[in-house]
């Protein structure tokens, strides 16, 4: 079994104040301190199936242009996530399962392109806008009960488990593969970088914070009594982890690389994006209505989302 990085933007950032300041909130944390940021799904070669653990943003999605008040920025395009994954090697027609981590815009965006593979999606988030009429969804209904600390999972293949995790989303889940003694845990957005796993903070995304408080303490306990690769989607770190087979130590740290940042050369283009779901404000399809004239209530129409979690793109 081989488990390999689809990257698809990188350059990013992530505010301490957004990836630390979910309960706390993001007042008690330094804005100037930002880690950096990337774009990355993962994909599962079991040598008789090829399984995606999401599939990235929708082709044309704009690039976010940041500025000095952003409190995230998810990067600059490599390329599409399609061709990301074609460049691995592998064609659409290949993938059997796709393994939804949650709905939002980058890490369902491309479910479409997948004819032929089932699309596994806990049963709490098949409402969800992004998932409408795609043939191919299977509710999970974690009916294999608990793996190891967690009371709800389901069995996908031998060696690949799909969890609940309720938090970032109310139908959240992470994905553990077992793999030469080793346990990959791929998430979507339990933490943003992991800094915050290390520290044992919060990000300020969450459907549900008590829920997301429970799952990252499952997620800690599980960590330090089994050796696990941290995988995740919003940092460089996932793919790093997961191409030194790096088991996370929650007591040694790997040292912090900040991000660096040049906000002197963007160029805007009246259209706003929302940094957690990827949905695009465009005042063409809105009445003309700039986006600095919304009013200070108005939310993201997809993921509910305020317009301080928006960046010009």
């Amino acid at each position: 079994m081989e488990i390999k990085a689809v990257k698809f933007r990188k350059d990013g950032f992530y505010g301490q104040p957004f990836a630390f300041g979910g309960e706390e909130g993001p007042e008690k944390f330094d804005p100037n301190i930002r880690y950096r940021g990337s774009l990355q799904n993962y994909l599962i070669d079991t040598g008789d199936e090829v399984i995606l653990v999401d599939t990235g943003l929708p082709a044309g999605t704009p690039e976010e242009v940041p500025d000095e008040t952003s409190p995230a920025y998810t990067g600059k395009d490599i390329c599409s996530y399609m061709e990301a994954f074609a460049a691995l090697g592998y064609k659409p027609e290949q993938v059997t399962a796709i393994l939804l981590t949650h709905k939002h815009a980058d890490h369902s965006g491309e479910l479409k392109s997948f004819p032929n593979a089932k699309i596994y999606v806990n049963e709490d988030e098949v409402s969800a806008d992004e998932l409408q009429g795609l043939a191919n969804i299977v509710p999970v209904k974690f009916t294999d009960g608990a793996y190891y600390n967690f009371p709800e999972s389901q069995k996908i293949r031998e060696g690949i488990t799909l969890i609940k995790a309720k938090g970032h989303t109310n139908g959240n889940s992470i994905i553990i593969v077992e793999n030469e003694g080793l346990f990959y845990m791929i998430h979507g957005d339990i933490t943003y970088i992991d800094e915050a796993l290390y520290e044992n903070k919060l990000s300020v995304v969450f459907d549900d914070l008590g829920a997301a408080r429970e799952t990252q303490d499952r997620i800690i306990k599980f960590i330090r009594n089994h050796p696990t690769v941290y995988c995740g989607t919003h940092t460089p770190q996932g793919y790093e982890n997961l191409e030194a087979k790096r088991v996370m130590d929650l007591d040694n740290p790997v040292p912090t690389v900040l991000a660096e940042v040049d906000f002197s050369a963007q160029q805007a283009s009246g259209k706003y994006v929302c940094s957690i779901c990827g949905y695009v404000y465009d005042p063409a399809e809105h009445d003309g209505v700039a986006f600095e004239d919304l009013p200070d209530y108005w939310v993201c129409p997809r993921c509910k989302q305020g317009k301080e979690r928006f960046n010009r793109c």
